[in-house]
Parts: structure tokens; C-alpha cells; sequence
């Protein structure tokens, strides 16, 4: 990573710490507050010693400054207190907006965008780098600011009294920050490795963990485990990289700040036995004087240690914020999300024209394409796979980019407010996503406020409801719906779409793991709930076909062919090869 890019990644992560400023305000105020009280103390302690071995004061005379020094202590740990408290709720306020970004654009970007990475690499993404930003904006940049004023407070308190200590402590300071920076060179290079291995780990062990059952069937789980094994090893040696710069810094700067403080207690040691005669500005150096320098004089090192401990977050930030700031910073189109209001209570009608579906780079994946769904109508989307069907459904959800007009109502879709869109709309994929939770959970995605009553009903009507009823409306569902069958969870899939009120629905082989009875009576249970909708439905399936009111065949991206089945089937064009190509009662490939 070169200069100019860290620089660039640290002006973005300095920006950010604006979401934190009051409390990292306020943990720079505690800590100023510690290094005031920290001088109070030495002075308190150095009094206290030096009145009872040099002047012979007894303790009962002392009392004063006893109470002095204990409420002094009380307050360096009230203050210190507040410092972890205000430094961790800094860190969190920047971790929670920066992680709301983030979130926002994945919204934004969409499902279809989401899907080119791995699921572990997005969490990755999301969890550790993110997280590992914590320490970033509540040590390292509170530091900062401490590490300038305590030093500096503590140099005007020991002129004063003796300017040989202070020219020592002055002269000393430089080397630990200059060991610090030198340290850190490539401690942000070794960060940015790091969190690359990790993304790569987490997304390849989550892919195979998914597909753990297709490994084994094929005998590949041996050099599938290697390749994590390799990945892990790979993480393993980047961590170990971090580690080692990190305690080879904090090693070398608690060397440099004992070899200051060593300095100045030989220069007070020579003085006492009258080897040295300067810097007290010609008077005798007393014990006070010693005690009180020696006290001050590891606190005037602690900032600047302090903050080289924390020199690694930085560099640790910096290489989490590589990744972050490319995804977010990242030229890709997004679908288009407008405010118009939009509200639907009868069928809707989409119109398209001219219309060209774009990848996120900009690409026309399909297109150009002219077609109309009038409102109640029944469509089939067919083509063979790759031919763009699931693209043109991924614009109509408002999921992926598009140029040209595709109105819904006579309203642009992209000027819509997308909520508000998808309130109309009920969508049902082939590869239904139920999450872990109940089986009630699930359904009540669809509408929190249905009764159980209502719930009974739509699982009725999806075919669902023997094996719901046995299983019970509490029982729990596994990760990628662990618990149920391939079609249960279909038909599961089903009853929560059929749950929420729509004007548009829009299916994926609604029937795709069912059997031909279960898949008659589906069916017939979709005609009867989608009597009062439009019906945009993509399928493979023969008998499907001929009760619709229209078939739009897609081809390398573009409409190749559209209208009823059987003008489509008699014809000599491409849904007509289609069919002739398959056997069995199906289009699939």
C-alpha cells in the first residue's frame, strides 16, 4: 500500500470520527483531567515524603494534605473511569454509523449485486473489519490529543523547579514517537493482508459448509478441507505478521521510555552526592525536587507510550478501511429508488418499452424489450437458462438497473418509492430463503398482524397445512430451512406469499420441487387467490403454459417471441423449437 493511498484511507477514517466527536471530546477531556490531577499527585507525594524525612514533620500534621492526596486519587480513578466509558461509546457511535453505510448501499445495490461474493465475505466485511475500527477512534485519536498536553504540562511544572530534568525529558521525548512511526511503516500493509485472508477464509469455509453435502457425494471433502486448511494457514501467518510488529513496538518504546527515565534518575543520584551542580538555578536540589521530577517523569513517557501501544489500531483501521472504502466508493449503477408515493388496489399493468436491464458495471444484460402486462392477466416468462429472465424479474422487483420506460400504472419505476412498491408486490423464487426461526416467524414476514386463523389458511392454500399442523406453528426451522423437505419448504415459501396482499405477484417454478399432484392443487390454489392480480410467472412447465394469457419468450437477452400458446406452439418460431426440442412435459434444459 503506498503512501498516498494510506494517507488517503486515514483522511477517510479521521472524517468518520465526526459521528463519534462528542464523546471522543469528552474522553480527551478525562484524560486531560487524569494528567492535571497527575501533577497534583506527585507534588502531594513529594511534599508528604520530604516533610517526614527531611524536615521530620509527624503524620498527624500532615493530616491536610493526606485528605489532599486521597481525594486526588478518588478523582484520577472517577476520571479514569470516564475515559473507558466515553472512549468505548465514541468507538461505538463511528462502528454504528459506518456499519449503517454500509448496510444502506447493500440495500441500495441489491440482492442481485450482493450474490457476486461470498455470504462470509460480506459478514467479513460487515463484523470484523468494522469491528476492528473500535480502537481506532476510542484510544488512538483521544491519544493524540493527550499525548500532546500531558507532556507539555508536565515540562511547564518541572522548569520551573529544576530546567536540567526538563531539558532531559525534552530531549528524550522525540525517540519514542520516531520509533513509533518507524515500526508502523508497514504495519497497515500487514493489516490490509490480514483482513484479506480473513475475508478469504470466512467466504470459502462458508460456501463449503453450505455445500458440505455435495462435497461428500462427490469425494471432494478431503481437498476441500485442504484448501481451508491452506486459507487458514495463509490467516494464521498474516495475524502472526500483526502481532509481531505490535509487541516488537510495545517492547522497543518501553525500552526507550526506561532509558529516560533511568537518565533522569542518575542525573538527580549525581547531584546528591554533589557530582553534579547545575540546574536548580543555583540553589541545592532537594529531595522534593528529585521526588517530585522522578515521580512525574514515567508519566511524561506514559502518553507517548500509550500511544504507540495504540499506533497499531491505526494501522489496523487503515487496512480495514481499504476494502470498506473501495466497496462504498465502488462506480456500479444502482437500481433506481425515487419518492414518489405509490399505492395499488386493484391489478397493476406494467408497460415496457425500450427497455434495457444493466448490470452493475453498466452492462445491458437484456434488452432492449417491449411487452405489456395488462392488469389481471396471467404471464409466462420462458427461455432457456442464461437467456435473462431472472434479470428482467430482478428490474421489476427494483433490484437491478435499467434504462428505457418500464411503468407500472403509468408510473416510471424508477421514480417510486421502493417500499411502497414492494408492498404491492408478493414474489415466490425458485430457491426460497426461510430463516431460523420458528415456523410462524416465517409466515408472519409476510403479514405480522395474521391470526393463526389466517395463517391455517394460506398454508391451506400452498398445500402446506398437514405437515404444519403436525410439526406446530412453534417449530423451530434450521439454518437454509433445516427441518423440512426441499418441497415443504417450497410450499412453506408458497403460504407466506399467498399471506400478503398483493396487485403484482411474481413466481419462480412456483412448483419446481413438487410432485404432479401437490403441483395440480398449488395451482389450482393460485388461480383461486390470484383471481384479482397480475401474474408474471416464469416456468418451464408444458401444462402451465396453455392456461395463460400470454407467453413471452426470452433469448440471449432479448424477446424473441410473444403471445398465446397456441399461436406461439403452431407457429414455426422459437417457442415452437422449443417445444419440439423437449420431451416429457417440460422446457428445462
Amino acid at each position: 500500500m503506498d503512501k498516498k493511498t494510506q494517507t488517503r484511507l486515514y483522511g477517510w477514517l479521521r472524517k468518520q470520527s465526526s459521528h463519534g466527536r462528542r464523546w471522543i471530546g469528552l474522553s480527551i477531556l478525562c484524560g486531560l483531567g487524569q494528567g492535571s490531577l497527575m501533577v497534583a499527585q506527585a507534588w502531594l507525594l513529594a511534599t508528604l515524603l520530604h516533610g517526614f524525612i527531611m524536615a521530620g514533620i509527624r503524620p498527624e500534621q500532615q493530616i491536610p494534605l493526606f485528605i489532599a492526596l486521597l481525594l486526588v486519587t478518588l478523582g484520577k480513578a472517577l476520571l479514569a473511569y470516564g475515559r473507558e466509558v466515553t472512549s468505548f461509546k465514541a468507538g461505538a457511535a463511528v462502528r454504528q454509523t459506518i456499519r449503517a453505510v454500509v448496510l444502506t448501499r447493500l440495500s441500495r445495490l441489491g440482492p442481485a449485486y450482493i450474490q457476486r461474493r461470498p455470504a462470509g465475505s460480506w459478514a467479513s466485511l460487515l463484523l470484523e473489519q468494522i469491528e476492528n475500527m473500535q480502537e481506532f477512534f476510542s484510544r488512538y485519536l483521544p491519544q493524540m490529543a493527550i499525548a500532546v498536553f500531558i507532556p507539555v504540562l508536565i515540562l511547564v511544572a518541572v522548569f520551573p523547579i529544576n530546567w536540567a530534568a526538563g531539558i532531559i525529558l525534552l530531549g528524550t521525548a522525540p525517540l519514542i514517537p520516531l520509533f513509533m512511526i518507524l515500526v508502523g511503516v508497514g504495519a497497515a500493509d500487514a493489516n490490509r493482508r490480514n483482513f484479506h485472508a480473513l475475508a478469504r477464509l470466512s467466504g470459502h469455509f462458508l460456501d463449503r459448509l453450505k455445500g458440505l453435502r455435495t462435497l461428500q457425494l462427490f469425494m471432494r471433502t478431503q481437498a476441500e478441507g485442504k484448501e481451508i486448511e491452506e486459507a487458514s494457514e495463509d490467516f494464521r501467518v498474516r495475524t502472526m505478521e500483526v502481532l509481531r510488529l505490535a509487541f516488537l513496538s510495545t517492547a522497543v518504546l518501553e525500552f526507550f521510555a526506561a532509558l529516560s527515565v533511568a537518565l533522569v534518575a542518575v542525573y538527580f543520584g549525581f547531584s546528591y552526592i554533589d557530582h553534579l551542580n547545575f540546574g536548580s538555578y543555583g540553589v541545592k536540589v532537594t529531595l522534593f525536587t528529585g521526588l517530585f521530577v522522578l515521580f512525574l517523569a514515567p508519566e511524561f513517557y506514559a502518553p507517548l507510550r500509550e500511544l504507540g501501544a495504540h499506533y497499531h489500531a491505526k494501522a489496523q483501521a487503515i487496512g480495514a478501511a481499504e476494502q470498506l472504502l473501495e466497496f462504498l466508493e465502488a462506480e456500479v449503477a444502482e437500481p433506481a429508488s425515487g419518492n414518489q408515493p405509490f399505492a395499488a388496489t386493484r391489478p397493476i399493468r406494467v408497460e415496457a418499452r425500450g427497455l434495457e436491464v444493466l448490470s452493475a458495471e453498466g452492462k445491458v444484460l437484456v434488452g432492449p424489450l417491449d411487452f405489456t402486462l395488462a392488469p389481471g392477466s396471467r404471464t409466462a416468462l420462458v427461455g432457456v437458462s442464461g437467456a435473462g429472465k431472472s434479470s428482467l424479474v430482478n428490474a421489476l422487483l427494483g433490484f437491478a438497473p435499467y434504462r428505457g420506460e418500464l411503468k407500472v400504472d403509468g408510473q416510471e419505476l424508477a421514480s417510486l418509492d421502493m417500499s411502497q412498491w414492494r408492498l404491492s408486490l408478493g414474489w415466490l423464487s425458485q430457491n426460497p430463503q426461510l430463516f431460523h426461526a420458528s415456523l410462524r416467524d416465517n409466515l408472519l414476514l409476510a403479514r405480522p398482524t395474521a391470526s393463526d386463523r389466517e395463517l391455517e389458511e394460506a398454508l391451506k392454500g400452498a398445500q402446506a397445512w398437514e405437515f404444519a399442523r403436525e410439526k406446530g406453528l412453534d417449530y423451530p426451522l434450521g439454518d437454509q430451512a433445516g427441518g423440512l423437505s426441499v418441497g415443504q419448504a417450497q410450499r412453506l415459501a408458497l403460504a407466506r406469499t399467498l399471506l400478503k396482499s398483493t396487485q403484482l405477484m411474481v413466481l419462480d417454478e412456483p412448483t419446481a420441487s413438487l410432485d404432479r399432484l401437490s403441483e395440480r392443487a398449488i395451482m389450482a390454489s393460485l388461480e383461486q387467490a390470484m383471481a384479482d392480480q397480475t401474474l408474471l410467472m416464469i416456468t418451464h412447465r408444458l401444462d402451465q403454459l396453455s392456461t395463460m394469457d400470454q407467453i413471452l419468450v426470452l433469448a440471449d437477452g432479448n424477446l424473441v417471441e410473444q403471445g398465446h400458446y397456441h399461436t406461439l406452439s403452431e407457429g414455426q418460431g422459437p417457442f415452437a423449437q422449443l417445444l419440439s426440442q423437449r420431451a416429457g412435459g417440460s422446457l428445462d434444459d
